[in-house]
């Protein structure tokens, strides 16, 4: 069929992982949701057009990456190799990864600011933490999560050495900042792992085309992306561990997307391979 190479599998794996590619468009509003909630802490005197990528990071982030597994399964899954190599198709796809890449190198940047932003403290003192409830102060409960202080919050860090982030009513102990910059170098980690699994698959794709994608390239490729792969469910583990269940539900479903991409790469080359071999 040249319009769909539709991956010869049960209905309900497509509808699975159909399912999934879905989750992960939720994901974006629900970044959205939560980002929108801590920027009025972080950026409490309203968020401008420049600090708009450290305040919302994830949500650009993921929706780059939806429009990037998109044209992933197009080219590895739904469309037919001669439609993949007409000039027309690949400008548009060539136009769309730019824009994409160039939004998630964008987000990537977000992440190192965040990194900055949360060392941009200094200590706080007061001599009754719990006199600040009602004045505005929030604390800290994850990274992108900073309740109003409550009677609750002020009276565990009543006998806390307290850091506040510099022109902001953003407060914490010692131990808070460091789990928020952990957390924040978590998010570096995992986009630049992420990037370099999708250049490593960006090459399988190019090989592919060009009939260039052997046994050997697909085993140093699956050895290579095997590495990465483990740091990103080290990265999962992490969120998982801390109890930031969007970040590991988010972490989870990209690896299990980009699973099925490799599954669409692995039926690709086996299905290239069995034409070549039919004699003409």
């Amino acid at each position: 069929m040249e319009y769909a190479k539709l991956l010869p599998a049960p209905l309900v794996f497509k509808a699975f992982k159909y399912t999934v590619y879905t989750l992960l468009t939720l994901n974006i509003f629900l970044f959205y949701q939560e980002e929108s909630l801590a920027t009025a802490q972080t950026f409490s005197q309203g968020i401008s057009l420049q600090n708009i990528i450290q305040g919302f990071a994830a949500t650009i982030d993921t929706a780059a990456w939806v429009l990037l597994l998109l044209v992933f399964e197009l080219e590895t899954s739904l469309l037919d190799d001669r439609v993949l190599r007409r000039p027309g198709v690949q400008t548009a796809f060539l136009a769309i990864r730019a824009f994409s890449y160039g939004f998630i190198l964008y987000a990537c940047y977000g992440y190192l600011s965040k990194i900055l932003l949360t060392y941009n403290i200094s200590p706080f003192e007061v001599a009754d933490v719990c006199s600040l409830v009602g004045q505005g102060f929030a604390s800290i409960h994850t990274l992108d999560e900073y309740p109003p202080l409550d009677a609750q919050s002020c009276s565990r860090l009543a006998e806390a050495g307290l850091y506040k982030l510099n022109g902001q009513q953003l407060i914490g102990s010692a131990s808070d900042w460091r789990a928020i910059q952990w957390l924040a170098w978590v998010d570096v980690i995992n986009s630049v792992t992420w990037i370099i699994v999708v250049v490593v698959l960006e090459v399988d794709v190019w090989l592919q085309l060009r009939g260039r994608f052997s046994g050997l390239v697909m085993a140093v490729s699956k050895y290579f992306k095997m590495v990465l792969y483990s740091i990103l469910l080290a990265a999962a583990a992490y969120w998982w561990l801390l109890g930031d269940f969007l970040d590991f539900w988010d972490s989870f479903l990209w690896i299990v997307a980009f699973f099925f991409i490799e599954l669409n790469l692995f039926q690709w080359q086996a299905e290239t391979e069995a034409e070549a071999s039919v004699p003409t």
